[in-house]
């Protein structure tokens, strides 16, 4: 424990003025002898008065999840992921939700004890207290003190999970007096006793709080009928509902009291009409047995799935949802999930809104039993809400509607850590973070939520299940399966170069230089006589592409990355022995893979002797020139072909067809930044509405692949806003360090274009119009910051 205080005292002076949270009386209570129960819903009520004047603050923390309701209104939902053994308390003002006289604050726990890409598997508990001041007004303790606790059997408990990265699913049997709780209305059962806890350290959120904006469906699209009872020889079952055991918790099948997915596949349309509206704020749908109706958000969306329902008989009602429409319908498990949450109600009225995150444009409301009049359909958002100042404004509105899908997809990967997508996984990614970071800074101008991300890698002893060195390919996560990705640890590095030079923070740096040490340490086992990683361990990935088949033994595009992480870390750490390593292994690397005009993906060895084979990928020659290996005057007449033949047009034209395409994933993101290196900002702008504007048609997101098969909002890709704002608006780069501001106008096809991007609590304001001969800028920036400017635009630039 004392090693815990130490790292949390350091962090917390890295933190500056913002306090250490601690609790004046509450302690960690859970449900007696249920602590590590898998999938166990719990509810907390306590009332009290106020007076007409008085501030009320909620302080608390959770293993797994909580949600929050004053006076029965939803106020809030968390806590900020932690790393293993730590969890960070949030503080809700409830102020503006109470009333004069008696009040009641009901907070709901689901302790989930299962492994999983987004949560970590820990025993549940629950910490908090009710604050006036310095004044303790109700507590959890031994007994749970001041709240009673009741079981929330209403959401049933052993059922299938998620997706193979998220836990359990949501399945309700509910009736119209199932959330009485949340007012205070006492239940029949008797309530639970509790047991505290082990005291566990605790962290600052560190994150800005949502603001769970809430927005309704937007149109109506179709109606339908389905008949259920279909037979089905060889049904979809995902690893997540077979392959329970030790290294995937949850309830085994023949435990499970329902089978969602198996009984979803068991029903067929019969009729699909397209029925196109508009909703409005009294639109409303009547559904009989065997009836949907799917409906449209508008948009791809990130939250809680919220409906009311009115039946007058036991109804089973399915809420179905996805990203896209497959021929006209809800394909639920496009990803892998299961995207479904299914209500089983009795007579009764109900406002129904989910526990857990999903991500949707299209709901598909499906009743296989009863009837129910259905209204008030949308979703409380969950979104960082740390990016409404920055502005972008073109005289082309398909770059502003660009970079509005940007800003939206990064909103939605990062409430409290950068994550890939928030459906699927909602996990935090190494590579995937290496981008968004760039983003949130452009977009909020601070470091907040990578700061988060970075202290969840280091403050854990080790990593369970990793070899002695590695990191987690995505965390705060459990992966009992051993399964990492060696190369992804790279990008931890470079990403926490970039950090430091953004934030100035280096006692975070200081702290996380024993995990880079050990880092470096692992690969050094697996250098082989040429100085070259060979045969790295488990899931060795590139991109999603044809590159992922070219990894074994030596792969070329993993160590131009560890070229590119021993300098970032020799930079970091004044260690010149891993920069004299880096320059050694370009120059290998140069020698071995340059074979006729491109960069070959890997070398084989076979007998002892190393071959290296002709596979070329078009991520490979990116990384070769983003990482150093090659520049566009080493191998100018590589450059020239990657720049003239190569880009989104590649599908139809089918240049060089032996040289496989990049994906989304991360070789177009390359390019892009391979394209802004050489000031070719025209082509970069012109490409991007290639690589993604179909996208912004489609979702308004921007998606994991080229391809809808995956993801349709992933966070890395919300990058185009830094490239916006970089390479289109001009400012270049901020260095607050300095205090410099470095503008670099390039020749775009646009006549004006705008922006406002934040710095701190400031912001930086900046104009400019061209005609054929001249560009005009203005620009306002905090005091004290100087500026200087580097014109590319071929145009005379006067400053007005």
């Amino acid at each position: 424990m004392w090693q815990a205080v130490l790292i949390c005292s350091m962090l917390h002076l890295a933190a500056g003025a913002e306090e250490s949270p601690s609790f004046l009386k509450a302690e960690p209570v859970w449900v007696a002898d249920r602590a590590e129960e898998k999938n166990l819903t719990v509810g907390f009520c306590a009332s009290f008065e106020v007076g007409d004047a008085e501030q009320l603050e909620l302080q608390l923390t959770a293993s797994t999840v909580y949600r929050i309701f004053v006076n029965g209104v939803f106020c809030g939902c968390g806590p900020a992921r932690g790393p293993h053994g730590f969890f960070r308390v949030d503080r809700w003002d409830i102020t503006p939700y109470l009333s004069s006289g008696k009040n009641t604050v009901a907070i709901e726990v689901a302790g989930y004890n299962a492994n999983s890409y987004c949560y970590l598997d820990q025993p549940s508990f629950l910490q908090a207290e009710l604050r006036s001041g310095d004044t303790v007004l109700a507590a959890t303790g031994e007994g749970a003190a001041d709240f009673n606790t009741l079981i929330l059997s209403e959401r049933v408990q052993k059922v299938q999970r998620y997706s193979f990265q998220r836990p359990f699913m949501e399945v309700y049997n509910l009736t119209p007096t199932a959330s009485h709780w949340r007012i205070g209305a006492q239940r029949g059962a008797t309530p639970i006793r509790c047991a505290t806890q082990p005291t566990q350290p605790l962290l600052r959120r560190g994150v800005p709080y949502p603001h769970f904006t809430v927005r309704d469906v937007a149109t109506q699209v179709a109606s339908g009928q389905v008949k259920t009872g279909i037979r089905v020889r060889k049904p979809w079952q995902d690893r997540s509902l077979l392959n329970i055991g030790e290294k995937l918790k949850g309830y085994r099948k023949s435990e499970l009291v329902c089978v969602p997915s198996l009984d979803l596949q068991q029903m067929k349309n019969t009729a699909l009409e397209p029925n196109e509206a508009v909703c409005t704020s009294i639109s409303q749908w009547d559904l009989g047995t065997n009836a949907f109706q799917i409906l449209d958000m508008g948009q791809n969306l990130s939250g809680f799935i919220r409906l009311n329902v009115t039946c007058d008989e036991a109804t089973q009602l399915y809420v179905l949802f996805d990203e896209m429409l497959q021929k006209g319908d809800v394909d639920w498990k496009r990803l892998g999930c299961v995207n479904a949450v299914v209500y089983h109600l009795e007579p009764g009225e109900y406002a129904l809104e989910s526990f857990e995150p999903y991500t949707l444009r299209y709901l598909k409301l499906l009743v296989t039993e009863g009837a129910c009049q259905i209204s008030n359909v949308g979703m409380r958002l969950y979104e960082n809400p740390d990016t409404e100042r920055a502005v972008f404004q073109a005289s082309n509105p398909r770059f502003e509607a660009l970079f509005e899908a940007g800003r939206s997809t990064y909103a939605q990967n990062a409430v409290d850590i950068f994550m890939d997508c928030p459906h699927r996984e909602r996990a935090g990614w190494l590579c995937d973070s290496f981008f968004t970071a760039r983003t949130a800074h452009a977009l909020s101008g601070a470091t907040q939520v990578e700061k988060n991300f970075l202290e969840n890698f280091a403050l854990p002893k080790s990593f369970a299940h990793l070899p002695e060195g590695m990191l987690p390919m995505c965390y705060p996560a459990d992966h009992y399966d051993g399964v990492f990705i060696p190369n992804w640890s790279l990008w931890f590095i470079l990403q926490l170069g970039e950090y430091q030079q953004r934030s100035g923070d280096d006692a975070l740096v200081a702290l996380l230089k024993p995990r880079v040490e050990a880092l470096l340490r692992y690969f050094e086992g697996f250098e082989n006589e040429d100085g070259l990683l060979e045969s790295l361990e488990s899931w060795i990935f590139v991109e999603w592409s044809k590159a992922n088949g070219f990894v074994r033994d030596v792969n070329y595009p993993s160590n131009m990355l560890y070229a590119a992480a021993l300098d970032t870390a020799a930079r970091l750490y004044a260690h010149s022995s891993w920069q004299e390593k880096a320059v050694h292994i370009r120059d290998i690397v140069r020698t071995q893979a340059f074979r006729d005009g491109f960069f070959v993906d890997h070398a084989v060895r076979k007998d002892g002797v190393l071959n290296v084979l002709d596979d070329k990928t078009e991520v490979c020659q990116y990384f070769a020139f983003y990482f150093g290996v090659a520049t566009p005057q080493s191998h100018a007449d590589l450059w020239r072909i990657l720049r003239e033949e190569f880009g989104p047009q590649r599908k139809e034209t089918k240049a060089y067809p032996n040289v496989h395409m990049a994906n989304a994933f991360i070789g177009n993101m390359l390019r892009m930044e391979l394209l802004s290196r050489q000031g070719e900002i025209g082509q970069l702008l012109e490409e991007s509405i290639g690589y993604w504007y179909y996208m912004v048609e489609r979702t308004g997101t921007l998606w994991e692949n080229a391809q809808d098969h995956a993801s349709l909002n992933h966070g890395f890709a919300s990058h185009i806003c830094h490239c916006f704002y970089r390479d289109v608006l001009g400012v270049y780069h901020v260095d607050r360090a300095t205090k410099t501001i470095h503008l670099r106008f390039a020749d775009v096809p646009l006549s004006t274009c705008s922006g406002v991007l934040p710095i701190g609590e400031e912001e930086i304001r900046i104009r400019w119009t061209q005609d054929d001969e001249t560009l005009r800028y203005q620009i306002s920036a905090p005091n004290g910051y100087r500026i200087t400017t580097q014109n590319l635009s071929g145009k005379k630039l006067i400053r007005e």
